[in-house]
């Protein structure tokens, strides 16, 4: 369904949105997790309100509901928290792509959740994700990210790089 909303955007001239949240760690935790709604990071509120009208969604309170699909969309943010934080960009058919932001990105804001709100999930699919993508992650990044006041995370992280290397 991304895909489809991307490419009805780009068609309007508009960027991509970026999927965040529990459909991202979905995505990357490789349906460990299972989420049962869309979150996506976009600014243009009213392009994108235009697209899910144009497809069959419909506003209902923060949320954009496809009965027929059973689905529902949310745009919590309106653009990634860091402007710089990487993002990947997926296939998902013919012709059709989706952003989402980078594992980096998921990990720290799995990692706030973990520490400021005490969430245990959060605290097992930010090792699951360092675990599974151990070698792959830009470890200065996510360094330089966990130090900034508004996260604070750095000996968290640490701990869970610590045990990610047994």
């Amino acid at each position: 369904m991304v895909g489809l909303i991307t490419r009805l955007l780009e068609e309007q001239g508009k960027k991509a949105p970026v999927v965040i949240g529990g459909c991202a760690l979905s995505y990357y935790s490789r349906e460990v997790y299972f989420t049962t709604d869309i979150d996506l990071a976009y600014a243009d509120r009213e392009a994108l309100d235009s697209v899910l009208g144009s497809i069959g969604f419909q506003k209902k309170g923060r949320y954009w509901v496809h009965e027929g699909l059973k689905m529902a969309i949310e745009a919590p943010a309106s653009k990634l928290s860091d402007e710089e934080a990487p993002v990947e960009i997926v296939e998902v058919g013919e012709g059709l792509q989706c952003t989402i932001i980078g594992i980096e990105g998921l990990i720290i804001d799995r990692l706030n959740a973990c520490k400021h709100r005490k969430s245990e999930i959060d605290c097992e699919m930010v090792e699951l994700l360092i675990h599974r993508y151990f070698n792959d992650l830009d470890w200065s990044y996510l360094e330089k990210k966990s130090v900034k006041p508004e996260n604070d995370i750095l000996m968290e992280l640490q701990e869970f790089k610590r045990r990610a290397q047994g």
